[in-house]
């Protein structure tokens, strides 16, 4: 099962976490289920980029990116060459290290 590690984030992990889920599963559903409450304002449907996530370490290990998933981390706060949605970025078997920056865009959560 690959370990994610977590670096740390004032808000969602401040002392920053490493957490283990099978292969297959969300970067998401996995930080989900370990109680690090990533926003995900449109509920994991690729609708939005409050989940957006750097990949540290462990990219190359992720399957491509769609094109929908491309155009929508245009929008997103901090963009970098390895970011990713995280509803979108399935584990393979390999360990990752990921950011969640510092900010991001929901307009719902800033009465937009």
């Amino acid at each position: 099962m690959p370990i994610i590690k977590i670096l740390p984030h004032a808000e969602y992990c401040p002392a920053g976490a490493e957490i283990s889920a099978p292969a297959g599963t969300t970067i998401c559903e996995a930080l989900l289920e370990n109680h690090i409450n990533i926003e995900h304002a449109c509920e994991m449907s690729r609708a939005c980029t409050t989940c957006h996530v750097i990949v540290q370490q462990g990219f190359e290990s992720l399957e491509a990116s769609e094109e929908e998933e491309d155009d929508l981390l245009d929008r997103a706060w901090g963009l970098q060459p390895n970011s990713r949605l995280s509803c979108q970025a399935i584990l393979a078997q390999k360990d990752l290290v990921i950011e969640i920056p510092k900010y991001s865009v929901n307009h719902a959560k800033e009465n937009h």
